[in-house]
């Protein structure tokens, strides 16, 4: 037991991480009525916690490698306890933004990065392997008890208890600091890249920012944007923006390594065809996972009108079945290989996306839709179990922080897309169905169609089909007219959060790309079938 005292206390810090990401995404109904805002400003504040995290990430490795890896984990704990106990306590909307996705953010970058190395630094071999499905079971679990738990919390006290909790784990985590050992680095300790830290963080905000607004201001044809260039919509130039800043920062990193001086990043290492495979997928796989799981709370709270509490009982089937999966597939690993794992995943995955499609209805199917989630889970699960190994196998025992960062920037970076990309697609989708509707619907007048092509030009949410009642008769519409636009939105809705899932199914797919470049099974493991040992002969 000893033994894994040291995993036990840093997969604590995995499990808190992934924690309140979920309470968030089961509470966005609550967080929309407590600070008298919108879906889209809680999506905002979804998707700048995980850009932050995917902007630093690997400037908190490389912080790990220059004041120690043990520090730099304990010190991003306190950074941590000291975001989750602002956001238990803000009155406002800005105050939570600063409290969860600015500090809470800030300290993640430093705490995951530095615990894939520790786990790294005290595993070997098959221990190393049982250690990060124990991470990425924990992740799961994380995953499990958040919707549960955030939506118990949420729902019959505040959500404000689950981060004033966090604050006591934070202290206990602490108080068992002594279990976490590093071995001291040999040589000097680099420096830090600051040119190369503003650059990459600046390219990866800009990128993500035009992604989130894309829904606000439109890709192409501008439809409520702050300002336009050449007549069109910011967006598709935000996101260029950012994708020449990190063309800059790649050169500049190149410009480092041929003069001798230490970068943020060693691009040697993204040339690795299995750990830049192991990264690609990992920003799939959250790309994925934190789209749904956007888009479905949504469905629930919104649509079905369920609670958070209710809505955090129907997402319990993916997230157990993530966590048993994620616990149980590490072995699966390696007897067959993380190529096949994570092919077997992407089916899973895409057969759950399907029948979760099949399942937006104006009501529910329980049955149907409960087997869908457990099907995510299952896929979800074997991504779980393998790519964080995936990746830190890949690199060497002085790599580790380094691969940490890069690690967690590709699962953060993912997490940020799914929430700006799938929730964009939401809203755009929602609009233009909605518009489609309104100009089809026999029962509306011609100046009600120009009423509600003017609201649209104001922008879309996403909310219920009672503001939208409520909406239409103050705007004075006869209740024929009132009936029509209500039913309108609500068709609307349903074809939005179907474009979002299956948008989710095109990135499941374009995924199966990235597999070639995965590790196969080891060569003994395919000589002898997958036992170990089979192949030695007895003395």
């Amino acid at each position: 037991m000893a033994h894994w005292r040291a995993l036990m206390v840093l997969g604590t810090a995995q499990f808190l991480m992934v924690l309140d990401t979920s309470v968030m995404n089961v509470s966005i109904s609550r967080l929309v009525e407590d600070f008298d805002t919108e879906v889209t400003a809680i999506q905002a504040v979804i998707t700048l916690y995980a850009l932050v995290m995917a902007a630093f990430m690997i400037i908190g490795g490389r912080l790990g490698d220059i004041l120690g890896r043990r520090r730099v984990f304990l010190g991003g704990l306190v950074v941590y306890g000291t975001g989750s106990a602002l956001t238990a306590v803000a009155p406002t909307l800005g105050v939570l933004v600063l409290g969860w996705s600015v500090i809470e953010g800030l300290g993640a970058a430093l705490v995951l990065p530095a615990m894939a190395a520790l786990v790294a630094d005290s595993y070997r071999g098959r221990d190393r392997a049982v250690a990060y499905g124990v991470v990425g079971g924990l992740a799961g679990a994380g995953i499990a008890v958040g919707p549960l738990l955030g939506g118990w919390v949420t729902t019959y006290l505040t959500w404000r208890l689950v981060f004033a909790g966090e604050v006591v784990v934070v202290l206990a985590v602490l108080l068992l600091r002594r279990a976490i050992t590093e071995t001291p680095r040999a040589g000097a300790r680099p420096r830090l890249d600051g040119i190369g830290a503003v650059l990459s963080a600046a390219g990866l905000a800009l990128g993500v920012l035009g992604v989130l607004q894309s829904g606000t201001w439109g890709w192409v044809e501008p439809r409520n944007p702050p300002f336009t260039v050449l007549g069109f919509a910011p967006t598709l130039f935000v996101i260029g923006a950012g994708a020449a800043v990190l063309a800059l920062f790649h050169r500049w990193e190149r410009h480092r390594e041929e003069r001798g001086d230490e970068p943020l990043v060693h691009l040697s290492l993204l040339r690795r065809p299995a750990l830049g495979a192991g990264l690609m997928s990992l920003v799939s796989q959250n790309l994925i996972l934190l789209g749904l799981f956007f888009a479905i709370p949504l469905y629930l709270q919104v649509v079905q009108g369920f609670d958070a509490f209710e809505t955090g009982l129907r997402l319990l089937p993916v997230s157990a079945t993530m966590l048993v999966t994620s616990l149980g597939a590490a072995r699966l690993g390696r007897t067959v290989g993380p190529r096949r794992v994570v092919r077997l995943a992407l089916l899973t995955v895409a057969a759950a996306v399907l029948w979760l499609l099949a399942t937006i209805e104006p009501v529910i199917d329980d049955a149907n839709f409960a087997g869908s989630m457990a099907l995510l889970g299952v896929g979800m699960g074997l991504f779980a179990s393998q790519l964080g190994n995936v990746v830190q196998s890949g690199a060497g025992e002085e790599e580790r922080s380094e691969a940490g960062g890069l690690q967690y920037t590709a699962q953060n970076l993912g997490s940020a897309l799914g929430t700006a990309l799938i929730g964009s697609l939401l809203i755009g989708s929602l609009a233009h169905a909605f518009t489609a509707y309104v100009e089809d619907e026999p029962r509306l007048s011609q100046e009600t169609r120009q009423q509600v092509g003017v609201a649209l030009e104001a922008g879309v949410t996403f909310v219920p089909t009672d503001q939208v009642r409520a909406a239409a008769t103050r705007a004075g519409l006869p209740p024929s007219e009132v009936d029509a636009v209500t039913e309108s939105y609500a068709s609307a809705q349903l074809d939005g959060l179907k474009a979002a899932v299956l948008a989710t199914g095109g990135v499941t797919l374009v995924s199966f790309l990235v597999t070639p470049r995965l590790p196969g099974p080891s060569p003994e493991r395919a000589r002898t079938g997958g036992r170990p040992g089979a192949g030695r002969r007895r003395p």
